[in-house]
């Protein structure tokens, strides 16, 4: 067969049968799952996409920075010295406690009150020291019937058998004395011997002895009771007394009370507890609050910059818009290891500070008459002015302070 043939022979015919599977499928009609195949998927797929973005984003971390609640004190002067101090009361913080150890059955005062110099405050279980009072008591009334028995002597019934015993004694000594004188007569008779002479003489000799004896007790208990006597029994007496006033004073000790006129700052004790002496903390908190001292601690790199004389101000913790004006008072000249607040008994010290006492009048200040108070405790930031002649060295800084503070009231 020639090529012409084999064109005839591959016509329409030809063509129709050599076609192959492949172009047969894409012939065919689309159906549904053709069309959520090739559709479907990459629209699901975007979805998808868009929708890890928008969570991407809608769950990132914002970082806000909202104005802080309080703004930060601010001094006063153009040159400062920035110290901490905390309010105190004017006689300081009083801890109270118990002399004597027991179970406090009352407390007489709650945190505010205002308590007088002698103010009880709580009371301490007293019933053994009472039992031990009654018996004092019946001690001193022993001791004192003994002295008025001893200072009525003589007793009137006593003086009339001692007389009667007198009398006996008298009438024995002449009996035996008559019957020695008889004696006496017959031995020289020679009827008796001179042993029976002899047995009279010692008859008439007891007689006589038995005579004084009567007649010293006689004036024995005329003369009453012995000086020495009366004294020890009044001594005595005073002892007894000693004993009672000890025990009452011991029973009035178990009421504690208040040496100073304040406020109760602190009730750390309620009924039932047990007290020591000393107790573990204090038991009961006082403190002169009409008017406040601050405790300023100024550091002992600052000590240099310090001026007694300088004005100071003082702004409490989170207030920075309220400012107190303080009054210098003293300035304790002991250096002393600074304290933390953080409570941990570990913690070491490696800074001194030096201590100053101002003087507050809360009430002669403006954010006190707009209703603010100062607590007890409170911590309070403080400026102190410096002159400007002073080289600022603030903590960490380069240099130390040299010299004297010269210009502490400039700018006042």
């Amino acid at each position: 067969m020639n090529d012409s043939d084999a064109t005839v022979a591959g016509g329409p015919r030809g063509d129709a049968d050599s076609a192959s599977p492949v172009h047969r499928r894409l012939e065919r009609r689309r159906s549904a799952g053709d069309l959520a195949t090739q559709v479907g998927l990459p629209v699901a797929a975007i979805a998808l996409a868009a929708f890890a973005g928008w969570f991407v984003w809608s769950t990132r971390p914002v970082e806000h920075q909202p104005a802080p609640p309080a703004s930060p004190p601010r001094s006063p002067f153009a040159a400062t010295l920035a110290c901490s101090g905390i309010v105190e009361a004017q006689s300081e913080n009083i801890a109270v406690g118990s002399a004597t150890p027991g179970v406090v059955v009352e407390v007489l005062v709650k945190v505010g009150d205002k308590v007088e110099a002698g103010a009880a405050l709580f009371r301490l279980d007293d019933r053994d020291l009472r039992g031990e009072l009654e018996v004092r008591k019946a001690a001193v009334s022993q001791a004192t019937s003994d002295v008025i028995r001893l200072e009525a002597e003589p007793r009137a019934e006593t003086i009339p058998p001692l007389v009667a015993t007198v009398n006996e004694a008298k009438a024995a000594g002449i009996a035996a004395a008559d019957s020695l004188r008889r004696s006496e007569e017959l031995f020289l008779q020679g009827v008796i011997t001179e042993q029976d002479v002899i047995g009279k003489r010692e008859a008439d000799a007891y007689a006589r002895a038995a005579l004084q004896k009567a007649e010293a007790e006689l004036a024995l208990r005329e003369a009453g009771s012995w000086n020495y006597d009366r004294d020890v029994s009044r001594a005595a007496v005073l002892k007894a007394q000693a004993d009672l006033a000890k025990v009452e004073i011991d029973i009035d000790r178990l009421t504690v009370r208040s040496y100073v006129a304040g406020e109760v700052l602190q009730v750390n004790v309620r009924p039932g507890e047990f007290v020591g002496a000393p107790p573990g903390q204090p038991l009961v908190v006082l403190g002169d609050v009409d008017r406040l001292h601050v405790r300023v601690d100024i550091d002992e790199f600052e000590i240099g910059r310090f001026d007694s004389a300088a004005a100071a101000r003082a702004v409490p913790r989170g207030s920075a818009g309220d400012e107190y004006t303080l009054a210098f008072l003293r300035v304790e000249p002991f250096v002393v290891p600074k304290k933390s607040l953080t409570g941990d008994n570990s913690e070491r010290v490696d800074t001194r500070v030096l201590q100053v006492i101002y003087g507050c009048s809360p009430a002669r200040d403006g954010a006190a008459v707009a209703g603010k108070r100062l607590f007890v405790g409170q911590q309070v930031d403080v400026f102190i002015e410096v002159g400007d002649g002073i080289k600022a060295t603030g903590k960490g800084g380069e240099g130390s302070p040299t010299g004297q503070s010269g210009g502490g009231r400039a700018g006042r």
